[in-house]
C-alpha cells in the first residue's frame, strides 16, 4: 500500500482541531514545510509562500464549513463528494480522523501514543457499514498512515485480528519514526515562539503604561500646595503642651 503524504486541507483541519493560537499558525506551518516530502504532498514543498496561502484558504473554508474545533464534526473536513485514499468510501470519517491522530503524532515527538477505542468509532464519526468493513478499513488507515498499536499494557496487538472493545495505544510505526528522527523538536520551536511573542507582548505593555506609571508617580511625589497649607494649619492650632495625636 502506499503511504499516504498529507495536503494542506489536512494540516489545516488539524490546527482547527486543535484550536492552534493565530500566533502560532505560521510556526506550525514553517515546521511542517521544513520537513517536506517526507510527508506532504510533492507540489506544497516548491515554495513555502505558497503552501502558506494554501492552508490559509484551506483555513477559511473549514471556518466558513462550521469545522472550528475538536468538537466539531468531522465530516466537515471533506468537500461533499469527496473521494477518500486510504479507506472505502463509506469510511473516509476514519480516514479523516487517523488523519488528525498522525498528525499529532508526529507533531508531538515526545508523546509516545494516543488512546484510541476503535470499536465505537463508527457510533461517534457516523460510518454505517458492517463491522467486517470497518475493522478492513482500521487496519487500512494504520497501515497507510504509518501507524501501529499496542494495547494499555504494552504489549504489541496485531489489528488483523479485528477490533477490540477496549483502549488501544495508537503510536507512529519505527520506520517512520527513524524517518523523522533527525527532525527538530516542535516542542523547542514553540517553546522560543512563545518566549518572543511574550517579550513582543511586554515591549507594547510598556510603550503604553510606562508613560502612565510614570505620570502618576510624579503626582504622588509632589503634593499639592493645598494639601501643605492645610497641614500647616492644622500643627499651628495644636495647644501648647498637647499631645500629638
Amino acid at each position: 500500500m502506499n503511504k499516504y503524504l498529507f495536503n494542506a486541507r489536512d494540516i489545516a483541519a488539524y490546527m482547527k482541531w486543535f484550536s492552534v493560537p493565530s500566533h502560532l499558525e505560521v510556526t506550525y506551518m514553517q515546521y511542517f514545510f521544513s520537513i517536506g516530502n517526507k510527508i506532504i504532498a510533492e507540489p506544497l514543498t516548491r515554495d513555502f509562500e505558497s503552501f502558506k496561502n494554501e492552508i490559509y484558504r484551506e483555513l477559511y473554508y473549514l471556518w466558513a464549513n462550521g469545522f472550528e474545533d475538536d468538537k466539531s464534526d468531522i465530516s466537515k473536513m471533506n468537500i461533499n463528494g469527496a473521494l477518500s485514499l486510504i479507506c472505502d468510501q463509506e469510511c473516509v470519517n476514519l480516514e479523516s480522523y487517523m488523519k488528525l491522530i498522525t498528525l499529532h503524532l508526529i507533531f508531538s515527538k515526545y508523546l509516545p501514543y494516543v488512546k484510541v477505542n476503535f470499536y465505537g468509532i463508527p457510533w461517534t464519526l457516523g460510518i454505517e457499514c458492517d463491522m467486517e468493513v470497518f475493522e478492513k478499513n482500521v487496519l487500512m488507515a494504520m497501515e497507510g498512515l504509518n501507524l501501529t498499536c499496542k494495547d494499555v499494557f504494552g504489549n504489541p496487538f496485531d489489528i488483523k485480528l479485528g477490533v477490540p472493545d477496549e483502549l488501544l495505544c495508537v503510536s507512529l510505526n519505527d520506520e517512520f519514526k527513524k524517518l523523522l528522527a533527525d527532525e527538530e523538536d516542535f516542542r523547542m520551536l514553540l517553546r522560543n515562539k512563545e518566549s518572543e511573542h511574550m517579550k513582543q507582548l511586554k515591549a507594547k505593555s510598556l510603550e503604553v503604561f510606562k508613560p502612565m506609571n510614570n505620570e502618576l508617580m510624579d503626582k504622588v511625589s509632589k503634593p499639592s500646595s493645598r494639601s501643605s497649607k492645610k497641614s500647616v494649619n492644622k500643627v499651628s492650632k495644636q495647644p501648647k503642651g498637647a499631645p500629638l495625636k
